[in-house]
């Protein structure tokens, strides 16, 4: 026994830290109570995956009902809260909140950081998106909101819809909309003063651009959705009447509200994505970025752009031409800044050594697919155009070929490229392909044929439709085509829960990767680094192998020691 009370064997554990300081947990308490920027980054992705499942099903549910004319799969009452759930989870509780996960791990590997600036702010935000889901999801014990994923004043107010429902889906808001927020403030102070020595501003990896871009949209966004559905509380519950014309409020101030934060919504759900590829195509195209500059410029391009533009969602509203043209010509200004991007990577993959791995396919997928939506986006933002196709099938294609064909596929993408790093296994490349391809195919042929439909005038949010309508066949190829997503994406979680304990182990550097994640272990170990190496170049890794190289030393020295001195 040791003079301080101490056992010998306490003393010489080296798991034990010194100074008085307690044994970290271990096992499922070590988790839950982790600041380590990893686990929460996984802890994330597991969360924001299993929300997605649950958003999978309730849209199938939804395309079993709507497959044949005069559907009776499921009521009416249980359809519109099958489109609130539906469309509320995958936003608020996937999409934006993946990219979390995702920027957690890796932002701090990626600039050569220990971890983010505030570690416990970080295990905040996790368990307030987390709390925000549950309490969501507990409306289902007594009912579901109603109002759809936007919840428009005031159809979403106490005399319309009494029942708890639109409360959960405020009380998400609040949290999820706070989870955001303190992860946002955490990026935005991590990457400005935690960069390693000589990674300027013109040295960030884009996907890091893209997360301090979505952080700051994120902290000029959220106070807008914050004051409206905080307003619409108090409409439901305390006698105010912001909203309820009849009350001398005003329906427009919900629409305006909610349309600042939502079209800023949108590019937070694309530009992280966007970084992703930015980091894939020229690693498998075993070339540089083309116009590295020209990317990060306009990832701030769209950013600023996409604050200008909520109002293109309104142009069926009573609104001044003149107001209706101002948000037509932005809404086609932000085509510029993305076009730019689209070509730099065109130009990346073009005439380089491609090397055809499954990130790669995801990733090159997403440009094909995010440019069908954005040039449907454009003939919506024609506002005589959009008068007639509002509220038709034609803009929930338009949507999913923004979200589903951009987002989410580069979301895939990112799983592919960076789980070696994450878990030290390879996923399977046979599966990972052959998952891709059934998403492709499924994909397209669920949302394809949705223009066609909304052309033909099918509105959504519909419950049923007539046999003479002439949908039919649209929504029969439709249901068959989300179906076979489904499964495209069950056959990725089938290869990472087989991987995790089966797969080919990766060692640190499979892919030739550019950037500082790829120089540390696989997985990475607590503290990231023992040795931050300077950055001199854009592509950190290609400095450290030539370095290596010139040394005469084998090429799997590149990574870095490891803390026991090996």
């Amino acid at each position: 026994m040791s003079s301080n009370g101490q056992s010998i064997d306490q003393l010489v554990r080296p798991e034990v830290v010194m100074h008085g300081m307690r044994e970290k947990p271990k096992g499922w308490l070590g988790w839950i109570t982790t600041t380590d920027h990893k686990r929460i980054g996984i802890m994330y992705l597991f969360a924001t995956f299993l929300f997605f499942i649950l958003g999978g099903v309730e849209a199938l549910i939804m395309r079993v009902q709507l497959a044949v004319p005069d559907g009776t799969a499921v009521s009416p009452e249980t359809y519109n809260g099958l489109v609130s759930m539906h469309g509320t989870t995958m936003i608020f509780l996937f999409v934006v909140p993946v990219f979390a996960g995702f920027a957690n791990y890796f932002v701090p590997l990626m600039i050569g950081a220990r971890d983010m600036a505030f570690p416990r702010l970080n295990a905040l935000s996790l368990w307030l998106l987390v709390f925000g889901g549950i309490a969501f999801y507990g409306s289902l014990f007594f009912e579901p909101p109603r109002a759809g994923w936007t919840s428009y004043a005031p159809l979403s107010d106490d005399a319309y819809l009494p029942s708890g429902g639109v409360d959960a889906w405020i009380f998400l808001i609040h949290l999820t909309g706070l989870s955001s927020l303190v992860g946002a403030v955490n990026f935005v102070a991590t990457i400005h003063n935690m960069r390693a020595k000589g990674m300027g501003w013109g040295r960030m990896p884009l996907f890091v651009w893209t997360i301090l871009t979505y952080s700051y949209l994120l902290i000029a966004a959220l106070p807008a959705i914050a004051a409206a559905v905080t307003m619409l509380l108090t409409d439901r519950h305390f006698g105010t009447d912001f909203f309820d014309p009849t009350g001398g409020g005003d329906p427009m101030l919900w629409q305006h509200l909610f349309w600042f934060f939502g079209h800023p919504e949108v590019y937070i759900m694309i530009l992280p994505a966007f970084g992703i590829i930015s980091e894939i195509l020229p690693v498998f195209a075993r070339k540089p970025i083309f116009g590295y500059k020209a990317i990060a410029a306009a990832t701030v391009a769209i950013a600023f752009l996409g604050l200008l533009v909520w109002a293109h969602h309104m142009f069926t509203t009573p609104t001044a031409t003149v107001v209706l043209v101002f948000f037509m010509l932005s809404s086609f200004a932000i085509a510029v800044p993305t076009g730019i991007k689209i070509f730099n990577w065109i130009a990346t993959l073009w005439r380089g050594s491609i090397v055809m791995k499954t990130p790669l396919y995801f990733a090159a997928a997403l440009p094909a697919l995010f440019v069908i939506g954005g040039i449907s986006g454009v003939i919506l933002a024609v506002f005589p155009v959009d008068w007639q196709l509002h509220d038709t099938y034609f803009v929930v294609a338009h949507l999913h070929y923004v979200l589903f064909g951009g987002s989410v596929f580069g979301i895939f993408a990112g799983l592919y490229y960076w789980f070696p790093k994450m878990s030290g296994r390879m996923l399977s490349e046979g599966i990972g392909k052959l998952s891709f391809w059934v998403m492709f195919v499924g994909f397209n042929l669920t949302f394809l044929v949705q223009h066609s439909a909304g052309l033909s005038g099918m509105p959504r949010r519909i419950y049923d439709y007539p046999e003479g309508a002439g949908w039919w066949g649209y929504n029969l190829a439709s249901t068959i085509g989300s179906f076979l997503l489904g499964i495209g994406v069950l056959i990725t979680l089938y290869n990472v829960i087989v991987s995790i304990r089966k797969g080919k182990v990766a060692g640190n550097d499979p892919w030739k990767g550019n950037t500082l994640e790829w120089f540390t272990q696989s997985p990475p170990p607590e503290n990231n680094f023992d040795v931050v190496p300077r950055v001199r170049s854009v592509e950190p890794m290609k400095d450290i192998r030539r370095e290596v190289m010139k040394a005469g030393e084998p090429e799997g020295s590149v990574a870095q020691p490891v803390a026991s001195g090996t």
